[in-house]
């Protein structure tokens, strides 16, 4: 079985965003990127699948500019046996990603793809949903456990009541929650491999789709600054403050 990844090239979880002096974006010039971390999972995910003799083959995908074949050679030193990077200065949105992911997959015929359920960046949670819709298959977002057994695949996603546990039919998509593994770390050996396995490169057009942006950023801000807090001497001027002040949300 052949398993598709999308990973996406963000800036790393670890550094500070900085808002551009005109409003117009984040600041990225010199900043550390990343592969987005729901993504990792869903990389360490495919890897245990093949592991344990389910998968055969993992395709990493990733779309953008050509930095984010650095992106791709993370997840080949993870464990990915080749990669396909559509390479596009367009700024890619939802919509469009699952447009070029959906020529990829019919190109491809994976039985199964595994995407983070959003990323870090824009934390749309929007692609996977979309993707689907394309494909016409099914979906089991949020997951938390993913079990294969032939042809079917049932999947323990996080909701706001608990824990659901759904089957569904392959081929099919599944996005990845915090909770569904650990990554694990490329070793030397693998990253010196990851050098000689095969990334191909495609632009948009040759995959038939229009990547134009349908939305436009009026204004990026950074959020207000929080208020310092008081102290209070006693109880009770903590409850009259309470009462009084406070604000209700």
């Amino acid at each position: 079985m052949k398993i598709l990844v999308p990973v996406k090239r963000v800036v790393d979880y670890n550094v500070k965003v900085r808002v551009k002096a005109d409003g117009s974006g984040v600041d990225t010039a010199g900043v550390k990127m990343s592969m987005n971390p729901f993504d990792e999972i869903a990389v360490e995910e495919a890897i245990r699948l093949r592991e344990k003799g389910i998968a055969s083959e993992i395709v990493a995908v990733s779309l953008g500019v050509a930095a984010c074949a650095e992106t791709i050679r993370t997840a080949l030193a993870m464990g990915a046996d080749r990669g396909i990077l559509v390479e596009t200065d367009v700024e890619l949105q939802p919509l469009a990603v699952a447009k070029l992911l959906k020529v990829l997959a019919d190109k491809e015929a994976p039985r199964l793809i595994i995407a983070g359920k959003q990323a870090i960046d824009d934390d749309m949670n929007a692609t996977g949903q979309m993707l689907a819709a394309l494909l016409g298959w099914p979906q089991a977002t949020f997951a938390s456990k993913v079990v294969v057994e032939g042809d079917t695949i049932t999947v323990t996603r996080e909701v706001d009541g608990g824990l659901e546990t759904i089957a569904a039919q392959l081929p099919a998509i599944v996005t990845t929650d915090l909770r569904l593994n650990e990554p694990r770390y490329a070793s030397l050996p693998n990253i010196m491999k990851a050098r000689k396995k095969p990334i191909e490169t495609v632009k948009p057009a040759d995959l038939g789709v229009d990547p134009t942006p349908r939305l436009r950023v009026v204004k990026v801000s950074e959020p207000p600054r929080r208020q310092a807090g008081q102290k209070v001497a006693s109880v009770v001027e903590l409850v009259s403050k309470l009462r009084n002040e406070a604000k209700v949300i």
